[in-house]
């Protein structure tokens, strides 16, 4: 399972690369003048890609996957408990990897099934296993994405796709990402409310006797932090957010 999610991350950067057919289909690297020449070719053009994507993962990584909402809602709810830097960032990055890899699972075992595995064992050639591997998080987006979003890259670019497998990814990804961001704000909104009718409650009972120059922000944190403690804050919140892309 983990290398196959491993895997099928390399794809990502690959797919990136791939403008259209015709500039795949001009790329031609030549060893030697062997019979074993395009397995050699193959192996080399896969370790290249390999080796380009572990520096470009992250990038990657947020572009194409789940990371996007979940990282901001969590960040969103750090700011709502007002804690600061509590969790640490290191934290709320790793947990929103984690729960993107969950979220992506499906996906990445599509694309090593359908592309990458017989890619690699050469039972397609590498352009045509990227391209069937890059079907499956196409899928991915275009269903997570706002009908208005995509029309928009749509009639920005003049391409009209018919099918999803049509779509290129120069509009898919675009359109994807707002979306994204459009509804971990939209979230985020959701969570905040209680946080800040804490705040107010803390704020007004302060005022009303004559302590103003104690911060209501400092008085409300531990409310609000026992709040969320008690109502199982990470369980209910990591819960919504795999739920939300189902």
């Amino acid at each position: 399972m983990t290398k196959k999610i491993s895997l099928a991350i390399v794809l990502l950067f690959c797919i990136c690369c791939l403008a259209d057919s015709a500039f795949a289909q001009s790329i031609s690297l030549n060893v030697g003048d062997s019979p074993t020449t395009g397995s050699t070719t193959a192996r080399i053009f896969n370790v290249i890609m390999m080796i380009t994507v572990l520096s470009v993962a992250p990038s990657i990584l947020i572009m194409m996957t789940s990371f996007t909402r979940v990282v901001v809602v969590l960040s969103i709810t750090r700011s709502a408990l007002g804690t600061n830097s509590t969790p640490p960032n290191m934290v709320l990055i790793s947990l929103a990897l984690f729960l993107s890899m969950f979220i992506m699972a499906p996906t990445f075992e599509k694309a090593w099934d359908e592309g990458l595995e017989p890619m690699f064992e050469e039972k397609l050639d590498t352009m045509e296993g990227l391209e069937k591997a890059s079907v499956p998080f196409k899928e991915f987006m275009v269903k997570n994405t706002r009908e208005k979003d995509l029309l928009l890259f749509q009639n920005l670019s003049q391409e009209k796709p018919q099918k999803i497998e049509e779509t290129p990814l120069k509009v898919a990804i675009p359109a994807f990402m707002i979306s994204e961001l459009r509804r971990a704000f939209e979230i985020g909104f959701l969570i905040y409310i209680p946080f800040l009718i804490i705040d107010m409650v803390i704020a007004s009972i302060l005022m009303s006797m004559g302590m103003m120059m104690l911060p209501p922000t400092v008085l409300a944190m531990p409310f609000k932090i026992i709040f969320f403690v008690l109502i199982d804050g990470w369980y209910m919140l990591a819960g919504s957010l795999i739920n939300s892309f189902h």
